[in-house]
């Protein structure tokens, strides 16, 4: 009886089992779960960490870049910056452009190319000029303008309207990797120049301290040729050339040298013809001393020579023809 009892009640028990363990492991699976959330989380909180540190750190970097693109906008301006600085932004341009008007007023022309280059914050200077008056009574000049790369286009097209274009030509040539070359043997050069300086300070040999020398001031002089070559370039890349040239209208508006006929031939082959008679003259009137005195000194031979005496001549004898003598 009791086995009978205890067999029907066991096979109820086994369902309370097995949700015991589909309970058990689903708290074993929730676990997992959750660990494998906290650890995501942690690593993406450390990483949020990360990026946060990276972008405080970057954020200096950002600000010294801005820097330097604001001091390589100094240097294209005109401004000193350092040339690391310089050679890694900045595009360096040598501009230059000739300009021909034909103004009313040649003098008002050249003052206002004047004011055009100093007005308002540009340094520009006039490192030329010429003006001359012709033979017509025209005028001419001729100016170099030396002005900031900003104002270049600026003052350009300020001249340009300021009279009748007859040429207008520009050029712009990229120097940036000749810059940037002499900028790199720069700096070889100088630490060069160093070592050789240190090996002077540790020789004490006197033979060794004069080849040093001499090697010392040939690298100098290598440095010295570098340091003008990049104070040229400098100096042409921070200032555009502009080459003015002005010249007023002629009175009847036609050039005479385009307008050439018959007339104007025969005038000047006559004007040429007087111009050789002129030169002729001049040749004669610098000759005649010197003609004058030597037709004196032949007048005064003539008159010496007819005032000499002759010697007579008396013709000479024959002599006897020696006789021969006798025979034996």
């Amino acid at each position: 009886m009791s086995y009978e009892r205890h067999t029907a009640i066991h096979p109820s028990a086994r369902p309370g089992r097995r949700r015991t363990h589909a309970l058990a492991a689903a708290g074993l699976l929730v676990t997992l779960l959750a660990t494998g959330a906290c650890g995501a989380a942690s690593d993406s909180g450390g990483q949020g960490l990360n990026s946060a540190s990276d972008d405080k750190a970057a954020a200096p970097a950002a600000a010294g870049a801005g820097a330097g693109e604001k001091s390589a906008a100094k240097t294209t301006d005109g401004a000193s910056a350092s040339p690391e600085t310089a050679s890694s932004v900045v595009t360096h341009i040598i501009r230059t452009a000739t300009l021909t008007l034909e103004v009313k007023d040649v003098r008002k022309a050249v003052a206002m190319a004047h004011d055009a280059v100093s007005q308002g914050m540009s340094y520009g200077i006039v490192s030329e000029e010429t003006v001359e008056r012709l033979d017509e009574g025209r005028e001419e000049a001729h100016l170099v303008l030396r002005v900031p790369q900003r104002d270049y286009e600026r003052v350009l097209n300020r001249l340009a309207g300021s009279g009748k274009v007859l040429s207008r030509t520009s050029d712009a040539k990229d120097v940036t990797d000749q810059v940037v070359d002499v900028e790199s043997r720069i700096a070889t050069q100088r630490a060069s120049v160093t070592r050789v300086r240190d090996l002077m300070d540790k020789a004490e040999k006197l033979t060794d301290v004069v080849t040093l020398e001499g090697e010392l001031s040939s690298r100098q002089a290598d440095l010295e040729s570098l340091l003008a070559q990049q104070a040229s370039l400098k100096d042409r890349t921070s200032l555009a050339t502009i080459t003015l040239e002005l010249g007023e209208p002629y009175k009847d508006g036609k050039d005479p040298e385009e307008d050439t006929g018959f007339l104007d031939a025969l005038s000047g082959g006559w004007d040429a013809f007087v111009t050789m008679l002129r030169w002729v003259a001049v040749a004669v009137g610098a000759s005649a001393p010197f003609l004058a005195a030597a037709a004196v000194l032949v007048l005064v031979w003539r008159l010496l020579r007819g005032r000499l005496p002759q010697r007579r001549t008396t013709p000479q004898e024959p002599s006897e023809a020696p006789q021969a003598p006798p025979a034996p």
